[in-house]
């Protein structure tokens, strides 16, 4: 790795462009989430007048200039509803595969802590990255790091040695935090009725907002409680501080965000370990952990507990994510459960989450049960008559239950 200013990074990656990228146009892949090296991604597209820039769910404050075709296979605030925007529908777990295929990256930039002793970590996001620079570095690309060193060093998949790196950038900045909200009480509610299905033991897998929130708080007085996720946020370190979770088992995740408290705790925590993409999201070995429990949510869950999760109005919302991964791993896990966790009416769009039958493409389907404020609706193991009388009378709102009934005996469901 070569130690560089901003402006010879951005020039450099320029130059390298000007002879690479598919149709002429290059693709750069960044760090997403709240790990983004904005800094760095602004010089280096600012001198490129076409680029398509993949990041995972990206969050505002991305540089977009005309030139500037969004690419992603989970959609983020700074790329919804963008006009140019290029959603390439993938599972989580396979987007590495994109990396050595149709989606094969001219440039890497990452965001990384400072050197130690001819290692960086990948801190926050580890995710895809591994995987983008190992394709890059295959194919003659060029890795670019914004080293940042109040990055918190974390372990496993997110050490890199300086070797992988072509240029680096010394940039010092504060690290994107999240806030999380308290529940409100409908979701509070959800999380209760959740959490109440859980046991001493099991394995966790719970994504961000106020439901999973509202589920890791009726886990404090569990024990034994373990980690293999996506992603964790705060929720993770007040189980830490409950003394819930196993203290013998890593808590293994691809990547994290959240507090500042948060960030300084992951920061050289032996306990943690980030996985790539591969490894966290392989539904394989997701499956292979005990008690495997994902708590995932969705916008609509049909009669035929068919979950749409990522489109509103046939435009793309977010995307697969890691729910297919984990619904699917949970569901092959002993004693593991794939719950699907939400309202029963959406606050914003006033309408029931409940439908007779998804109109969007279908996310996910095949749950353990499905959970509102109504109640907890058992969907394994139970015939399709079965399913629809449970999703009607525990997990669907009151005020539509009678048009369901009707709509459930014209789809045969009754």
């Amino acid at each position: 790795m070569r130690l560089v200013d901003l402006d010879t990074a951005a020039s450099s990656v320029a130059e390298h462009c000007a002879t690479t990228g598919a149709g002429g146009v290059p693709r750069v892949v960044a760090s997403g989430n709240f790990a983004s090296p904005v800094t760095l991604v602004g010089a280096v597209v600012q001198q490129l007048p076409a680029v398509r820039l993949q990041v995972l769910n990206a969050q505002p404050g991305l540089p977009m200039h005309d030139g500037v075709v969004p690419e992603t296979s989970f959609v983020g605030p700074a790329f919804r509803r963008h006009p140019r925007l290029s959603y390439v529908p993938c599972r989580l777990s396979m987007v590495p595969r994109l990396f050595v295929g149709p989606l094969a990256p001219d440039v890497v930039v990452v965001h990384t802590t400072t050197p130690r002793e001819g290692r960086v970590s990948l801190g926050l996001e580890v995710n895809v990255l591994p995987a983008a620079i190992e394709a890059a570095r295959a194919r003659g690309g060029l890795v670019v790091a914004q080293l940042n060193p109040r990055m918190p060093w974390t372990f496993g998949d997110a050490v890199v040695s300086v070797d992988d790196l072509d240029l680096g950038v010394e940039v010092d900045e504060p690290l994107a935090t999240h806030a999380a909200r308290p529940p409100a009480p409908d979701a509070s509610l959800i999380g209760s009725r959740v959490a109440a299905e859980i046991g001493d033991g099991a394995t966790l897998q719970a994504g961000i907002g106020e439901v999973p929130d509202a589920t890791v708080a009726g886990l404090l007085e569990r024990r034994g409680l373990r980690i293999w996720t996506e992603m964790f946020s705060d929720g993770v370190l007040a189980l830490e501080s409950a003394g819930a979770l196993d203290r013998d088992t890593p808590l293994r995740t691809s990547f994290v965000f959240g507090s500042e408290e948060l960030y300084d705790w992951v920061d050289a925590n032996p306990r943690v370990t980030m996985l790539r993409t591969e490894t966290s999201n392989s539904p394989t070995r997701i499956a292979a952990q005990p008690a495997m429990t994902s708590i995932n949510t969705a916008l609509q869950i049909d009669l035929f507990d068919q979950a749409n999760a990522s489109r509103i109005d046939a435009r793309i919302h977010s995307g697969f994510g890691g729910q297919t991964d984990f619904t699917v791993g949970a569901s092959h896990s002993p004693g593991g459960r794939a719950f699907m966790a939400l309202r029963s009416w959406h606050p914003k769009a006033d309408v029931s989450t409940i439908v007779p039958l998804v109109d969007e493409p279908v996310t996910s389907f095949q749950h353990g049960a499905v959970v509102t404020e109504q109640g907890l609706a058992w969907m394994w193991g139970r015939d399709e008559r079965h399913q629809a009388r449970n999703l009607i009378e525990h997990a669907a709102h009151p005020s539509v239950r009678d048009d369901l009934w009707e709509e459930a005996r014209a789809l045969g469901l009754a």
